[in-house]
């Protein structure tokens, strides 16, 4: 279980690029970089989770996921979970928590989601 994580900040956007698997070993690190940058003065405006690189998640993954939109929500920051993979958004819509969760679309056969975009169903 590895799971590797890049941190930038542009502007009023910061983006977590998580790569690896997302399981309740690693899980820690994910939550933790993203309440560093929703703790920041100032707070972005967005946090931008990009997992395009994701290959694993779990039921302590998603619970982090749960967490960081919780804490993006308190800061009054708006949570993008960007270029998810199919396999996540299975997992979100299997638990309910896709509409709770994703602010922007997978796209169509295997695209991947803009910034700021709303899924259409």
């Amino acid at each position: 279980m590895n799971l590797s994580l890049n941190v930038a900040v542009t502007g009023q956007s910061a983006c977590v690029q998580v790569s690896g698997d997302l399981v309740y070993e690693t899980v820690d690190a994910m939550v933790d970089a993203a309440g560093r940058l929703l703790s920041a003065v100032p707070a972005p405006a967005h946090l931008h989770l990009d997992l395009s690189e994701l290959a694993f998640c779990d039921s302590a993954g998603l619970s982090g996921l749960l967490l960081v939109h919780r804490r993006s929500c308190q800061a009054g920051v708006q949570l993008h979970l960007d270029h998810r993979p199919r396999f996540l958004d299975r997992i979100l819509d299997l638990t309910g928590t896709f509409e709770h969760l994703v602010t922007t679309p997978h796209g169509d056969a295997g695209s991947h989601s803009a910034p700021g975009e709303t899924r259409v169903r």
